[in-house]
């Protein structure tokens, strides 16, 4: 028996997911796989080291605050005993990581190339079901409000570390002095301020629970200013990443012995 057209078209046909994209679309995921991995690999290396990590007047920003009795002369706020006898970054570090592994922007690069959801325009999926932040771990992204207000305490005790590197011990005392090591750590907690800064979170907290800002002009410069730095975010995420692991690799040579801090003293 013949099946009326109207029956047939209301038949679901198969789905064929295919792309016909021939050009090296997967080059992006591959780089983002390999610098974020890496920086991964090497942000554990650093973090289960526990030396190394200052270097009088620079201390690496993997380490700061340095929270417990046994860092010594590199401790800012001892409030850890001496029961503590691991590596203090893991104090610490899990502030800045959790930042930067809940930041929206992270989240578009490591969901495209680590896990395939979507990896690219115009290809498919990975998964075969999607249920977005609903469900663990992913449900904790939506921590990253709280995690930003974290990061800015530690970027304040960056901002006391790079003023710190502008004062060295010599045998008159301590004495006021610039050295490459001062400038790497003034980068370093001026990148991490501009991107902790032009987060989506402080876009929002200036301006984002506002219906209108015509009583609220001081909360609109503020809004306008953190929207120009928002939209350089990408660009700062991954500049601020190199330039963290830049400010540790210097520290842990100088500290090492393996280079001499070129400086000045006054």
């Amino acid at each position: 028996m013949a099946v009326a057209p109207e029956v047939r078209r209301s038949v679901p046909l198969p789905v064929v997911v295919e792309s016909r994209r021939r050009d090296t679309w997967w080059l992006e995921p591959l780089i983002v796989v390999i610098v974020l991995g890496g920086f991964g690999l090497y942000s554990l290396w650093v973090a289960l080291q526990d030396a190394n990590y200052f270097a009088d007047p620079y201390i690496s920003p993997y380490y700061s605050p340095c929270l417990a009795v046994h860092c010594g002369a590199a401790a800012v706020l001892p409030i850890i005993g001496a029961w503590w006898a691991i590596s203090p970054a893991i104090l610490i570090l899990w502030i800045p990581l959790g930042f930067r592994a809940t930041c929206y922007y992270y989240r578009k690069a490591y969901y495209r190339s680590f896990f395939w959801s979507p990896p690219a325009c115009a290809i498919p999926d990975a998964p075969r079901r999607y249920s977005g932040e609903t469900r663990l771990p992913f449900l904790l992204q939506n921590l990253h409000r709280y995690f930003f207000w974290l990061a800015l305490v530690v970027v304040l005790f960056l901002w006391w570390d790079a003023l710190r590197a502008f004062v060295f011990p010599t045998a008159l005392g301590m004495r006021f002095g610039i050295g490459l090591g001062t400038l790497v750590l003034v980068a370093n907690a001026a990148l991490l301020s501009l991107y902790s800064l032009s987060c989506h979170s402080c876009r929002h907290i200036c301006g984002g629970g506002l219906d209108s800002f015509r009583g609220s002009p001081l909360r609109y410069r503020f809004w306008r200013w953190v929207s120009r730095l928002n939209a350089r975010h990408p660009r700062f995420a991954w500049v601020s990443l190199f330039g963290v692991a830049i400010a540790d690799l210097y520290v842990r040579l100088v500290a090492s012995g393996v280079i001499v801090d070129p400086r000045v003293v006054f």
